[in-house]
């Protein structure tokens, strides 16, 4: 066994080890240390967990939005407190650079309590209806689903579920959450921060483990209200089909790309292009995928790429001017495998990258990818990458830009890069996403707005955002009265 110091879950405001008394190591993924020892959770802690989340949503559920907004702030300021530890261990166990990404990750989390604390005291409100009985007064109000599931991945182990917990805290529900198994420390540095801010007991419950077993009991439990799930689309499907007519919030996959015309600012478009295909590794459900571009600006769209990913430095995450660390896992690394050598075998042209990094003994590095002379049969048009690639395509027309960029599954996020109004507007309707980014790159955000996939895509249902997120994460009650 390692010498790793070992870590407990948290259930009913109390720190519990698992039933199984089994733990698994979170290994660092640039070095293959083990950094932690976290339980291996069962079945049967998920079931405790979710009647300690029944028992505290019998009187959480009618807190005031007051009181809810007072405990948010609490949590916005542990999670500020504890920016350093969390953005450290975010390095260690997610592969992020320190610097330029960890510390940016956890002070988002921070923001993440902070919206919801001031959105949940003025939206969480209904709305008086007008009636035909002039006898009856109709107004609606927004309560609580009650109790909610929530599975987070590992790309963003910190910010990500901070949406979740947020919202969650401020509608009034109460939380079962199963993090990614290979980012299980940073939940529990997160979970730390809550505890220490004085979330009720029951109010929050992590339970940590396999997705297969304790995310699988959360999807399949009848006393689960409602799901929050952000992931691969194939894991978001397996839950779907798991938690029947169950409330859903899914954020899953993309394959979204950039549309470069010619009348675009190059000097503009190319640095959040090239942000939103190589930060965090590439890992980024949002990223930019492919990149569309006219026939025209081609290759001078090539080569400025290749500057662009050739200026990032791999290296050890906790080091200063890294900006570039690990892959998170195996699968995904290998992933990226595959998809280079799917390309030479169909004639990619690789302009830069396409393997792993070398100089590394240990970790999960690849390359800054950039490649042309792309067929549309190459997994890198038909797969989401997930990695630190820039497959670009050239295209003539519009129609045609428009019909390669709704030629995918996916439909996340999109963005165009044009000087042309109407253009601009034509794109922004005919994209078929449920974001549409004109002249920034995919990853602009900010947590107000609402982001989540188009329902005729397979990147999930719902939105995430503000009060987006606090709306689904609420039923709408319409109350009658009959004043006579």
């Amino acid at each position: 066994m390692s010498k790793a110091e070992s870590y407990q879950m948290y259930i009913d405001g109390k720190w519990v080890e698992s039933e199984s008394r089994e733990y698994r190591e979170s290994v660092n993924p640039a070095t293959g240390e083990v950094i932690a020892l976290t339980p291996d959770g069962t079945r049967g802690d998920v079931q405790k967990a979710i009647q300690a989340a029944k028992k505290a949503s019998e009187w959480y559920r009618y807190t005031s939005v007051f009181e809810r907004s007072e405990l948010l702030l609490k949590v916005m300021h542990a999670v500020q407190e504890a920016q350093e530890e969390l953005a450290e261990t975010l390095s260690r166990e997610q592969g992020k650079p320190y610097y330029t990404e960890a510390l940016g990750e956890a002070s988002a989390a921070a923001s993440q309590f902070e919206e919801c604390a001031e959105q949940c005291k003025w939206l969480l409100n209904g709305e008086a209806l007008p009636t035909r009985d002039k006898n009856k007064v109709v107004y609606t109000k927004l309560t609580p689903k009650g109790v909610l599931g929530i599975i987070t991945p590992w790309n963003y182990p910190v910010n990500i579920p901070s949406e979740y917990l947020a919202a969650a805290l401020a509608t009034g529900n109460t939380v079962v959450w199963n993090p990614a198994s290979s980012t299980t420390l940073c939940a529990i540095k997160l979970m730390e921060c809550l505890d220490k801010a004085g979330v009720p007991a029951g109010v929050i419950n992590l339970v940590t483990g396999r997705g297969s077993v304790v995310g699988d009991e959360i999807a399949m439990s009848n006393d689960i209200n409602g799901i929050g799930f952000t992931g691969s689309t194939e894991v978001g499907k397996t839950i779907a089909s798991k938690a029947t007519a169950k409330s859903m919030l899914l954020e899953l996959g993309g394959n979204g790309p950039s549309i470069i015309f010619e009348d675009a600012k190059l000097d503009l478009a190319i640095p959040p292009i090239a942000s939103a295909c190589f930060d965090n590794a590439g890992q980024i459900c949002c990223a930019t995928e492919r990149i569309l571009v006219q026939r025209s600006i081609y290759k001078e769209v090539c080569d400025r790429m290749v500057a662009a990913a050739e200026a990032y430095v791999l290296g050890d995450p906790m080091v200063k001017g890294v900006t570039m660390g690990s892959m998170n896992n195996q699968s995904t690394f290998q992933k990226n495998i595959e998809h280079a050598e799917d390309g030479r075998r169909r004639g990619v042209k690789f302009l830069t990258g396409g393997k792993p990094a070398e100089g590394f003994e240990r970790g999960f590095y690849f390359q800054p990818t950039v490649v042309c002379d792309v067929p549309l049969d190459s997994l890198y048009n038909l797969d989401e990458t997930f990695g630190p690639c820039a497959p670009i395509f050239p295209f003539d027309t519009e129609e045609e830009a428009l019909r390669l960029a709704n030629c995918d599954q996916w439909g996340l996020v999109k963005s165009v890069f044009t000087q042309n109004i109407s253009r601009a507007h034509t794109f922004a309707e005919k994209l078929e996403s449920g974001v549409v980014v004109v002249n920034d790159g995919n990853c602009y955000l900010e947590y107000h707005l609402p982001f989540g996939g188009s329902g005729s895509k397979w990147s999930g249902v719902g939105r995430l955002g503000g009060k987006y997120a606090l709306q689904c994460m609420c039923d709408i009650k319409t109350i009658c009265i009959d004043i006579r």
